[in-house]
């Protein structure tokens, strides 16, 4: 870009391996994190749902939304972690995991609790949805610090 706000943007340099690795670590996090041994069970408690209610409101499409909007956000994650890496400096994978952080608190966790202060159900979902929010935010981050662009 030429002219007087050329020096006002930046693209931000992306590793897609790093993105492709943190959409696979967004998948094994829910799969691990949704297991009816670790919450799983619990979280379909406080949804109200039983495992044939679940089972039948998604249908095999949803993996693919899914997978899509991981992939949304390790790309947002990995330019937002350049940007900051370019700003504070310093390591590439602290600048992953703060900016992971910075940003699950700031739109992930803030728009949840409004959003849940809201449900019929009250807050009996918020711990689930924000602590599988927040462990697969950090292994996405964990995926693009551990693979800079460049």
């Amino acid at each position: 870009m030429t002219g007087p706000y050329a020096a006002l943007v930046t693209v931000p340099e992306i590793s897609y391996l790093a993105v492709a690795g943190a959409v696979v670590a967004s998948m094994v996090v829910g799969f691990v994190y949704y297991h009816p041994k670790v919450m799983g069970s619990r979280w379909m408690r406080a949804i109200e749902h039983d495992e044939e209610s679940v089972a039948a409101g998604a249908g095999s499409w949803v993996y693919g939304v899914v997978v899509l909007a991981s992939f949304v956000t390790a790309w947002v994650l990995a330019g937002a972690t350049w940007l900051s890496y370019e700003f504070y400096g310093g390591s590439f994978l602290v600048n992953a995991l703060v900016t992971g952080v910075v940003l699950w608190l700031g739109f992930t966790a803030a728009r949840v609790v409004v959003h849940d202060g809201f449900d019929p159900r009250g807050f009996r979902v918020t711990p689930y949805t924000l602590l599988n929010g927040l462990v697969t935010v950090l292994a996405m981050a964990l995926v693009i610090g551990l693979l800079p662009p460049g």
